[in-house]
């Protein structure tokens, strides 16, 4: 993989006063918060001005008090954290720069459904689905599509509400956890096979795909508890070999444009075991940064350490970096 550009800022001060924006009220506060603490550490330790934010009201106040020059966003997840465009919105109606993908490609890849839409219409493969509508059998949507299925929430991310059902009498039970989140409900065919995710970081004029992490939990599945709290997950990076490599990172690449992001992000990717199909899940437009995180793995594999790639999404939000 050809080596990423130099950065293009040197001066930190060119920055100007950043707000690293953390926490906010949604159902990843804490992973949110953990991100956060990272990120800071690393700008403060390139020398840039950058101070903790938490939620989307306290940034209004700080811009109001004339304190914020961009935002580095770590919020994630919606309903009060900063991926759903909501934020992007409000930041670009007061013409403030900020890190990551702006309404169009926050709002899309946050809902789940719609981004499906977009890429079966260009032929991109991602598992077959049935939308679960309020009071939707959810027996008849399971023999539609053929047990085992993943069940979740259309517009939560970090694994939250997500459940894996293999028989008929576990539906009922996942339906109920998945709605205590708000939005519509999904309904997957479960692909049964390597878990794989590929990051993407712009580079200059263009995005580039990161090389892939293959995730191989102790336990059967990537959840929440194998993300962000269990030691004993391998990632595996370069996730695959060759051909096969190569073609992860291009429909990554390609699922990243199609939903409209921007800047940086994460694709959720599922290898078939069997046939050796690749199955597009989900983009991220604000990825963890924690200690468990995904991208800052990937990007240490060409060599961008931590603080170096923070610096460089940093960089997106100043001067020509969006689309």
């Amino acid at each position: 993989m050809t080596a990423f550009s130099p950065p293009r800022i040197s001066d930190p001060a060119a920055f100007g006063r950043v707000a690293v924006l953390m926490g906010g009220t949604s159902s990843e506060r804490e992973v949110s918060l953990d991100s956060a603490r990272n990120v800071l550490e690393a700008l403060r330790a390139r020398g840039i001005d950058a101070h903790a934010v938490d939620g989307i009201p306290a940034l209004i106040e700080a811009i109001r008090g004339g304190r914020v020059d961009r935002v580095f966003n770590v919020l994630h997840g919606s309903a009060g954290g900063g991926e759903d465009g909501v934020l992007q919105g409000l930041l670009t109606a007061l013409g403030v720069p900020f890190t990551g993908s702006d309404v169009l490609g926050s709002a899309l890849s946050m809902d789940k459904i719609r981004t499906k839409q977009v890429w079966l219409s260009l032929g991109l493969p991602t598992p077959r689905y049935v939308r679960l509508a309020k009071g939707a059998d959810v027996h008849a949507a399971a023999r539609e599509l053929g047990l085992p299925v993943i069940v979740k929430p259309s517009c939560e991310g970090s694994s939250v509400g997500v459940s894996r059902v293999f028989d008929d009498a576990g539906l009922d039970g996942a339906v109920a956890l998945a709605a205590q989140y708000p939005g519509e409900l999904l309904m997957e065919q479960l692909i049964v096979g390597d878990e794989l995710t590929v990051g993407i970081l712009r580079d200059g004029d263009i995005h580039r795909a990161l090389p892939s992490i293959r995730i191989v939990p102790k336990g059967e599945w990537y959840d929440y508890h194998a993300k962000y709290v269990a030691e004993d997950t391998q990632y595996l990076c370069p996730g695959l070999d060759g051909a096969a490599e190569e073609e992860i990172r291009r429909i990554a690449l390609a699922a990243f444009e199609a939903a409209g992001c921007s800047g940086w992000g994460r694709v959720d990717v599922m290898r078939d075991r069997a046939s050796g199909g690749l199955y597009l899940l989900e983009v991220n437009t604000a990825p963890g940064m924690t200690s468990h995180s995904l991208v800052p793995k990937a990007a240490r594999q060409l060599g961008i350490g931590f603080e170096e790639l923070c610096w460089r999404i940093l960089e997106t939000s100043v001067g020509g970096a969006r689309p």
